[in-house]
């Protein structure tokens, strides 16, 4: 997996996904999302590197099977709330 944090003074997003997936675009009807190394190409990281980070993250776009898993295991989201495009699972997680 990929794991990269944006920082601004206002906030902060953690961006995860499977390696696989870098640079792919996918479409579904209406939905669209492109995973672009410049957003997801972070650090190469894995189960447990993702978690220590994840469970502090308030703010969090996972892509993939298995960087959306990780979310899942940490309660981050639920699996009935993650959208599938092209089958492949993506959840935004926006803590206020």
């Amino acid at each position: 997996m990929y794991l990269k944090i944006h920082k601004d003074k206002y906030s902060e997003v953690v961006a995860i996904c499977d390696e696989d997936l870098v640079g792919k675009t996918l479409e579904e009807g209406n939905l669209v999302i492109n995973i672009s190394e410049r957003f997801y190409k972070g650090d190469k990281v894995n189960e447990e590197e993702a978690s220590k980070i994840l469970k502090t993250a308030l703010n969090v776009n996972a892509v993939g099977e298995e960087s959306v898993q990780v979310c899942i295991k940490l309660s981050l989201v639920d699996e009935k709330n993650v959208l599938k495009i092209k089958g492949v699972p993506y959840a935004q997680i926006i803590t206020t």
